[in-house]
């Protein structure tokens, strides 16, 4: 008997024709495979098994629904007929192996297993699976490809194009973070509220690199990768909606704010426009509204942390019609309580840079060149670049070159490249030297 077979009572009795049945399996597939998987991993703990069965179960629905109809909650009906091929997969696993304690069980837990799955269900089951993808016995660089490609659905050659890497290494890397899933006997659940704080921050510092990665690509030829940060802000918008804690929030009121002038971040031809030189019509001003009165929500929820801080401070220039209006003081006050709940060099050098905007550039320069002295950010492009600039606004044209020139050898993404090159081009038409390339 096939899955179709045991759930006649679900049909449209209304049959459209065959081409919008396979329209509406492809639509059903976008919108509910990740939810569909993730409640078949809780029932087959066992992520191969279940990606296996999640195909079973649209490929049976490929041929059932043409002549019974689409059900009237297809995403039940997945979760069982896939639950029942990976009932008939356990059986001939012991038809061919010897009969195993662990197989057995499984197979009578599915069998007990109920019918009907409510919609809360499903839900839960993507938040259990965000916290196994992203538990701490998983390498952090397997968290994120693991998350993109069990949670997002996002292909290994999707994956692997984003971050640059080669398919086989990102395959490597899903294989390895699956075996240690069922090697460890990692729990397919959500933390118990001891646990939470800890595990709920490495979720959203996946999702934040996800994120991150999307909005300014470490490398390459493009500035940002619009398919990572919309998987990014879905998965944000996913972890508010089952878990609100304040610092999801505070995430997701950040990658709004973010994304909301993703397009007045870059040229026709795809070169880098900063933030002071560009045409705030293009900000998204829905995306502004969602992130401000998020951020107004957690600033109002007493406990504050680093995503929140961050979030208020993106929308302090958000809510600035122009760049002279923009209230540096508030954002050094920021900075500083950002420093105060997560230090680190990078906020240092982006405090340094809004007390130049504040005070001066010579103000500002002294503070990058403390951070020098430590040794601290040499191999990063973008201390450098930022101390060209203050020398540059400062008059000191030479130094400002020099500096230019260093953040050029260590730039590699290209149209940070092409950006710095204009600006060494700016600095002196007489003294030009050859750019390298």
């Amino acid at each position: 008997m096939t899955a179709g077979d045991r759930l006649p009572e679900n049909a449209n009795p209304s049959l459209p024709d065959p081409a919008e049945i396979a329209q509406q399996i492809e639509s059903i597939y976008r919108q509910e495979s990740r939810r569909v998987l993730a409640t078949l991993i809780r029932f087959l703990r066992d992520v191969d098994l279940a990606e296996d069965a999640l195909q079973e179960a649209f490929a049976a629905a490929a041929k059932t629904w043409p002549q019974e109809g689409v059900p009237r909650n297809p995403r039940a009906w997945l979760v069982s007929a896939g639950r029942f091929r990976a009932v008939d997969a356990l059986r001939k696993r012991q038809r061919f192996e010897h009969v195993r304690d662990d197989v057995v069980r499984r197979q009578n837990e599915l069998a007990m297993a109920q019918t009907q799955l409510s919609d809360e269900d499903i839900e839960d089951d993507r938040l259990r699976l965000i916290f196994t993808c992203c538990h701490p016995a998983i390498a952090p660089a397997a968290q994120v490809a693991l998350t993109l490609r069990e949670v997002c659905g996002l292909t290994t050659d999707e994956i692997a194009s984003a971050f640059l890497a080669a398919p086989a290494t990102i395959a490597q890397r899903i294989v390895r973070a699956r075996s240690r899933i069922r090697d460890a006997g990692i729990p397919y659940r959500v933390p118990e509220a001891d646990e939470r704080p800890e595990r709920l921050q490495s979720v959203l510092s996946v999702i934040y690199l996800v994120y991150s990665e999307g909005y300014a690509a470490s490398a390459g030829q493009t500035l940002t990768r619009t398919e990572l940060t919309t998987e990014a802000i879905r998965l944000g918008r996913l972890v508010v909606e089952l878990m609100p804690d304040p610092e999801a929030i505070g995430l997701l009121a950040l990658m709004l704010l973010q994304e909301s002038r993703r397009q007045a971040r870059t040229t026709a031809d795809g070169d880098l426009i900063l933030l002071d030189e560009q045409d705030r019509s293009l900000w998204d001003q829905d995306l502004i509204r969602e992130g401000t009165l998020l951020v107004a929500e957690v600033m109002s929820a007493g406990h504050i942390g680093g995503y929140s801080i961050q979030a208020a401070l993106a929308a302090q220039h958000a809510i600035a019609a122009t760049p002279q209006e923009t209230d540096w003081g508030r954002i050094v006050v920021l900075y500083d309580s950002l420093l105060a709940s997560s230090p680190s060099p990078v906020v240092e050098l982006n405090r340094a840079v809004a007390v130049a905007m504040r005070d001066g550039p010579a103000a500002g320069l002294d503070l990058i060149t403390e951070l020098q002295h430590r040794g601290e950010l040499q191999e990063f492009h973008l201390l450098h670049a930022a101390q060209a600039d203050l020398l540059r606004r400062d008059g000191k044209t030479e130094a400002a070159r020099d500096a230019y020139l260093r953040a050029l050898a260590l730039a590699r993404q290209e149209p940070e490249r092409r950006f710095l090159r204009k600006r060494i081009d700016g600095l002196s038409e007489q003294s030009r030297e050859k750019i390298p390339e």
